[in-house]
C-alpha cells in the first residue's frame, strides 16, 4: 500500500511539474483594448488627447525659444536629447542582477559614447572652432593641435574602451557582456548617424534644420488628430492605432505646411544664413538663389475675384515640396520601425519622461525619419 502511495504521489507531482512547465511557456498577450482598439473607439481617448496636447505645447514652446537662441543652442539641444536617448536605450537590455556582478560595466557604455561624440563633433565643428578663437594666439595653436590629432585621440579611446572590456569579461557572464558590447555600438550608430547630418544642416543655416523638423511635427500631428476624429481603417498591424484616414489627412497637410512653411521661413536672414563660428549673434547675409523671390503674373480671370494680380514665390518652395512628400509618404515608416523594435522587446514606451509620450526615444523615433530628409537634403543643397 505505502508503495503504491508513493507511486501515485510521484505520479501527481510528476503531473503538477509538468503543468509548471505549460504555465511557464510564452502564450501571446491577447491584445489589450486600448493597444488594439481604434482612437475613434477608445474610451480614454479624451483623457489622452489631453495629456499629450499639453506636454506638446511645452515642448514645441521649448523648441522654438532654443531655435530663437540660435545654432549653438540648437546644437547643444541635440547634443542633450542624444544623452538622454543613449540612456533609455541602455536601460533597454540592462538586467541589475548581472550589472551587480560587474562594477564599473555601465561606465564603459559612456565612454564609448563620449568618445563617439568626440569623433563626431569633432569632424563638424573643427572649422567653427577655429574661426571662434583665431584672435587668440594660444588658444588657437591649442584648438589647432587638438584638431590635428582629433583621429588619433578618438582611436586610442576606443581602443582602451576594448582593452577595458575585454578586461573586465568574467565567467558565466560572456554572452550578457558581449551582447552589451553590441547593443552599445548599435546604439551609437543610430544616435551619431543621425545627428552628424543633424548638426551639419543647423550650421548651413536653421531653415535647414526647423523645415524638415516641423514637417515631421506636423505630419505626426495631423496624422494624430485626423485619425483622432475619423480614423477608420487600419493602415498597418505594427501601430493598430494608424489609420489610412490619419495617414492621407496628414500627407495633404504636410504638402500644404511644406510649401506654406518654406515661403515664411525663407524670408528670415537669420534662419537662412550659415554659421562659420561657434557665436551666438544674429547673421546678415546676401540670400542664395534659392531664397531669392520670384514673380509670377497671375491669370485675368483670378484678378477679378481677387486682389491679387502676382504673386511670388522662393525657388526654396519647389525643393520643400520634395521635403513635405517625404515626410507624409516615407518618414512615417520611422514611427513603425520603432513600434515594431518596441513589440520584439514587449514594452510600451522606451522610458517615461513626457507625459503622454513615453521617453525621450519614443518622441525622437522621428529622427529616424528626419535622417532622410537630411540625406535628402544634402542632395538638393
Amino acid at each position: 500500500m505505502e508503495k503504491e502511495n508513493n507511486i501515485a504521489l510521484s505520479s501527481a507531482g510528476t503531473s503538477r511539474v509538468r503543468q509548471r512547465k505549460r504555465s511557464n511557456e510564452v502564450i501571446p498577450e491577447p491584445s489589450k483594448p486600448n493597444g488594439g482598439t481604434l482612437l475613434v473607439d477608445d474610451r480614454n481617448k479624451y483623457k489622452s488627447m489631453w495629456i499629450r496636447t499639453y506636454s506638446t505645447v511645452w515642448m514645441i514652446g521649448g523648441f522654438a525659444l532654443v531655435v530663437y537662441m540660435g545654432h549653438l543652442y540648437i546644437t547643444a539641444m541635440v547634443v542633450v536629447i542624444q544623452i538622454f536617448m543613449a540612456k533609455e536605450l541602455f536601460n533597454l537590455l540592462r538586467k541589475a542582477h548581472e550589472d551587480e556582478h560587474l562594477p564599473g560595466f555601465r561606465l564603459l557604455n559612456w565612454h564609448f559614447f563620449f568618445t563617439a561624440m568626440l569623433f563626431v563633433y569633432g569632424r563638424l565643428l573643427s572649422q567653427p572652432l577655429v574661426n571662434s578663437v583665431t584672435p587668440d594666439k594660444f588658444l588657437y595653436q591649442f584648438v589647432s593641435s587638438l584638431i590635428k590629432y582629433q583621429m588619433a585621440i578618438c582611436y586610442f579611446l576606443y581602443i582602451a574602451g576594448f582593452m577595458w572590456f575585454i578586461l573586465t569579461l568574467k565567467k558565466n557572464m560572456y554572452k550578457y557582456q558581449f551582447r552589451q558590447y553590441a547593443w552599445t555600438h548599435m546604439i551609437l550608430i543610430v544616435v551619431f548617424t543621425q545627428s552628424s547630418f543633424t548638426v551639419a544642416n543647423i550650421f548651413e543655416g536653421i531653415f535647414w534644420f526647423l523645415l524638415p523638423a516641423s514637417l515631421i511635427v506636423i505630419n505626426d500631428i495631423f496624422a494624430y488628430v485626423v485619425g483622432f476624429f475619423f480614423g477608420r481603417t487600419p493602415l498597418i498591424k505594427l501601430s493598430p492605432k494608424k489609420t489610412w484616414e490619419g495617414f492621407i489627412g496628414a500627407s495633404v497637410t504636410t504638402m500644404i505646411s511644406a510649401f506654406v512653411l518654406a515661403n515664411i521661413l525663407g524670408r528670415f536672414q537669420w534662419l537662412t544664413c550659415p554659421r562659420k563660428d561657434l557665436s551666438t549673434g544674429w547673421l546678415q547675409c546676401d540670400p542664395g538663389p534659392l531664397f531669392k523671390p520670384e514673380y509670377y503674373t497671375l491669370p485675368g480671370w483670378i484678378s477679378q475675384w481677387f486682389p491679387w494680380k502676382e504673386i511670388s514665390i522662393l525657388p526654396v518652395q519647389w525643393h520643400a515640396l520634395c521635403l513635405g512628400l517625404f515626410a507624409s509618404i516615407i518618414a512615417p515608416f520611422g514611427g513603425f520601425f520603432a513600434s515594431g523594435f518596441k513589440r520584439a522587446f514587449k514594452i510600451k514606451d522606451f522610458g517615461d519622461s513626457i507625459p503622454g509620450h513615453g521617453g525621450i526615444t519614443d518622441r525622437m523615433d522621428c529622427q529616424v525619419r528626419k535622417l532622410g530628409l537630411f540625406i535628402l537634403i544634402e542632395h538638393l543643397n
